[in-house]
């Protein structure tokens, strides 16, 4: 049974990354989409797709608190993915206000529209970066939110906030904390993953900002894809407590040297070399970070299906076809 079928779906960021993919997937799904983008990217999964053929589009920002009310007033929403976000963190340390606006003030504008005018489900991204630097590891949710950095604090005031939307008022909404996420479609050529496939494709030898040492857990898109639409239907069903957290990750954490030797062995190109450009620590980014996802898989029933290999097979695969 396709309990998907002519939900209303509201989706934030819908043109990033991870909100290309949830769009996608909804499509898939038959379901009645929504969307809010900041501003046209013809460069993304979106616009390759043509995913805004079959969806409704608010173009706007989630600091427009008017905007964010008039959508959540017109369209009886079902399920709300909110993922949009400023998401890297060298413009966050840049420029941490206009982060702070996009994250922190875009978030609360959501839950409040969410909150007053309705929805049945709602799933908010944090990240692994809102629990800051702890030397336990792997994190798990009940760990602190210690974040110290600009785009760390943002995402552990979102992830606050929406908490707090469900304790206080009983919002039926749930948080993400994910790894590294990467797939098909991430065109930031800033993250490591796209950008060293790109350069194992043109043949030129691939750059390591820090020492190559700093150690992530990093997730195929598909099994981040599912996670979303698993706990919305839980919360749907109200089959888990609102306002929970739940870790999503691998829990097989690689260095960043590693990694690139991986990409660069699965093009075929192990003759080019990993530049590194530092001798130490990056400042601003943590230098270990990976999850536990015991809770997930517990509760929800939610597993990675996607070896990092695999993931990074279909992956490259994808930018040799579409760079």
């Amino acid at each position: 049974m396709n309990i998907w079928e002519n939900k209303v779906i509201f989706i934030t960021g819908a043109n990033g990354f991870l909100g290309s993919h949830l769009v996608k997937k909804a499509l898939y799904y038959k379901a009645k989409v929504i969307v809010l983008i900041k501003e046209d990217i013809r460069s993304s999964l979106f616009e390759m797709e043509n995913l805004g053929n079959k969806s409704r589009i608010y173009r706007g920002d989630l600091s427009d608190s008017k905007l964010i009310n008039h959508i959540f007033k017109n369209n009886n929403i079902d399920v709300c993915f909110h993922v949009a976000a400023q998401a890297i963190v060298g413009i966050a340390n840049n420029s941490p206000i206009g982060t702070f606006k996009t994250n922190i003030e875009g978030t609360w504008n959501v839950l409040e529209a969410a909150r007053v005018f309705g929805v049945r489900a709602m799933v908010v991204a944090s990240s692994d970066k809102a629990y800051g630097e702890h030397k336990k590891l792997p994190y798990k949710e009940e760990a602190s939110l210690i974040a110290l950095h600009p785009y760390d604090a943002s995402k552990s005031c979102t992830d606050i906030l929406s908490r707090t939307y469900a304790h206080t008022y009983k919002l039926p909404v749930a948080v993400t904390r994910c790894g590294n996420i990467y797939g098909p479609g991430d065109l930031n050529f800033s993250r490591i993953i796209p950008d060293t496939c790109c350069s194992a494709i043109k043949a030129r030898n691939p750059i390591i900002r820090s020492d190559g040492s700093p150690i992530r857990d990093y997730t195929f898109i598909n099994d981040i894809g599912d996670a979303y639409f698993i706990l919305a239907k839980d919360l749907l069903n109200k089959k888990i407590n609102f306002g929970q957290a739940f870790n999503f990750g691998t829990g097989k954490p690689i260095s960043v040297i590693k990694l690139v030797n991986m990409i660069l062995k699965i093009s075929g190109n192990t003759a080019l070399v990993p530049k590194v450009l530092s001798k130490g620590k990056i400042k601003g980014e943590i230098d270990k970070q990976y999850l536990s996802s015991v809770k997930a898989k517990r509760i929800l029933g939610w597993n990675p299906k996607y070896p990092l290999k695999k993931g990074l097979e279909i992956t490259y695969k994808w930018y040799k076809e579409n760079l």
